[in-house]
């Protein structure tokens, strides 16, 4: 990151109380540059029932944009997050699939809602995403991993859009988390030693199945092992738990794993095992590609024109890929085939375990390197 490269640039910095972004207005500020932080609210504070570390965050938001003489405005995407992420997460869940709330906030909130309210006032907006980006000589911007394959979050961006890419910037996204913290603690930011946060973004120590709970309520059904037909127990709603679910299951004579959903009949089936082969797969259809950084299409194939390639003999663009199905630092092979217009399928290498309709499969080239894009699981 150069100044010369920012200096006649309007920069947002989404600042979120954690070390990360800390580090970031940091990075500005040894640059001699000041931008304007915004801390997004989107947690339930108006909510007591609900245990929610937000208050924290902005006093630690305030403190470090104090620190490096930076404006600190609080923007309100309260209503925004729940009308949007929260209906998204609540209609996927409901018919069976595991969404990805955060990979949804990224393009609607962080990128999207406040970018609708404040962002569209600046050229750039900067988080403390581990990723990166990159220009290619035809003038095309990529997303591209970080080099710490644990926080890389290439994975949580590939559904945003190519103009919120367009206007991103990730300024530690060079570093590994060690780094930041080296930074973090020789700065004495506020929040050196602050701990990650996990899960949804805005949760804090709130348990996703209560959060799924007060929305959904309960709906018990049967518990089938798959192999056999034989009830094994009862489930408390299909939307507490995932493919390829196999701890917190509750049930005795296991290991158990959740392999199935019906969700018509409100069946729950499991397969038993410490590896059972019904957990594995080896290809899966995705639908909805999403192409971070789209390019005019060769021949109305649905691959952008530089990653087109075509095996021998075969009538379907077919590209060698490395992608992931979870947050993970490995990063799998494979080829994407495309077999309609709007249809793709990923051959893994290997058969994985959990795959599950409604999770992402984030794309990357061969290398891992450029993040391509993502689509939706719908087996």
């Amino acid at each position: 990151m150069q100044r010369s490269d920012l200096d006649s640039k309007r920069i947002a910095v989404l600042l979120s109380g954690g070390v990360d972004s800390s580090v970031v207005v940091y990075e500005f500020a040894r640059l001699g540059l000041h931008p304007d932080c915004f801390y997004i609210k989107i947690g339930p504070e108006d909510d007591k029932e609900w245990d929610c570390s937000s208050e924290e965050d902005l006093e630690m938001a305030t403190a470090v944009a104090h620190k490096y003489g930076c404006r600190l405005e609080v923007v309100d995407c309260h209503r925004e997050y729940w009308d949007q992420v929260t209906r998204y997460t609540m209609e996927k869940v409901r018919a069976g699939f595991t969404p990805n709330p955060d990979v949804m906030c990224n393009r609607l909130i962080k990128f999207g809602a406040f970018d609708e309210k404040r962002g569209h006032d600046y050229d750039l907006i900067a988080t403390g995403h581990y990723a990166q980006t990159e220009v290619d000589e035809n003038g095309w911007k990529w997303l591209v991993t970080s080099p710490d394959p644990v926080k890389d979050q290439t994975d949580f961006l590939a559904q945003i859009y190519d103009w919120q890419l367009r206007k991103a910037i990730f300024p530690i996204g060079h570093y590994v988390k060690d780094e930041v913290r080296e930074i973090a603690e020789r700065e004495h930011l506020v929040n050196a030693r602050r701990k990650d946060s996990q899960g949804i973004c805005f949760l804090g120590k709130i348990n996703y199945n209560d959060y799924i709970r007060r929305y959904l309520g309960e709906q018990p059904g049967d518990v089938i092992e798959l192999e056999t037909g034989r009830r094994i127990g009862e489930h408390r709603g299909l939307w507490f738990h995932t493919i390829g679910q196999r701890k917190g299951m509750g049930f005795s004579g296991g290991p158990w794993f959740v392999v199935k959903k019906d969700v018509s009949n409100n069946v729950l089936y499991v397969s038993h095992g410490y590896n059972p082969a019904s957990a594995y797969k080896s290809d899966f259809p995705i639908h909805d590609m999403h192409w971070l950084t789209p390019q005019p299409p060769q021949g109305g194939a649905g691959l952008p024109d530089s990653l087109n390639p075509r095996l021998p003999g075969s009538l379907s663009p077919r590209l060698p890929v490395t992608f992931k199905i979870r947050h993970t630092p490995e990063y799998l092979p494979g080829t994407l085939e495309q077999t309609a217009p709007d249809t793709f399928v990923i051959h893994s290498d290997t058969p994985i375990h959990g795959v599950a309709p409604g999770q992402f499969c984030v794309i990357y080239d061969s290398d891992h390197h450029k993040c391509l894009g993502s689509a939706e699981i719908t087996i």
